[in-house]
């Protein structure tokens, strides 16, 4: 599935990794060699999901452009707009109560499922994604005031608006 020999061998070791840490959640109502064949299946399909998002560090040039970027005074710098967007996502996690926070951490950034998060935080699995729907709704709310905060010029602190 990837056509590399060394990253093949990189996702097998994942797999096993995820099978150890998933043994428990197999129920028997299929054969293991088909719960196992989705797990290592999932697994890569995560990885080239996550390869398919370049990460480039700030301080190197962007070699797509052939000619140096015209700065002018008081223009935003395009290239930095997603590290802004990620600083504006931080701040937002950082004010969600603390069991929303964990649901969404361990949901949308570490990728655990929910049963899984329901047994780690001692939530049934319907309070578990109902945590997770609550805190992104409200990390939507708290990043559109935050944009809109941002073009209409205010230096109010944001965060003080939206604390629950």
């Amino acid at each position: 599935m990837v056509g590399d020999p060394a990253e093949a061998e990189d996702l097998s070791q994942e797999a096993f990794l995820q099978l150890f840490r998933k043994i428990g959640t197999f129920r028997g109502e299929s054969a293991f060699s088909t719960w196992l064949h989705r797990l290592v299946v999932n697994v890569v399909l995560m990885h080239l999901r996550k390869k398919g998002i370049q990460q480039v560090p700030l301080d190197d040039s962007d070699p797509s452009q052939e000619e140096p970027v015209k700065r002018e005074y008081g223009d935003d710098d395009r290239r930095l707009l997603g590290l802004v967007d990620r600083i504006s996502l931080d701040r937002a996690i950082a004010q969600l109560p603390p069991g929303y926070r964990a649901v969404f951490v361990l949901h949308d950034v570490e990728g655990y499922e929910h049963n899984e998060i329901a047994q780690i935080m001692n939530y049934s699995i319907g309070n578990s994604k109902s945590q997770l729907h609550k805190a992104r709704l409200k990390l939507r709310d708290w990043l559109r005031g935050h944009r809109a905060e941002l073009g209409s010029g205010s230096s109010a602190n944001p965060a003080s608006k939206h604390e629950s």
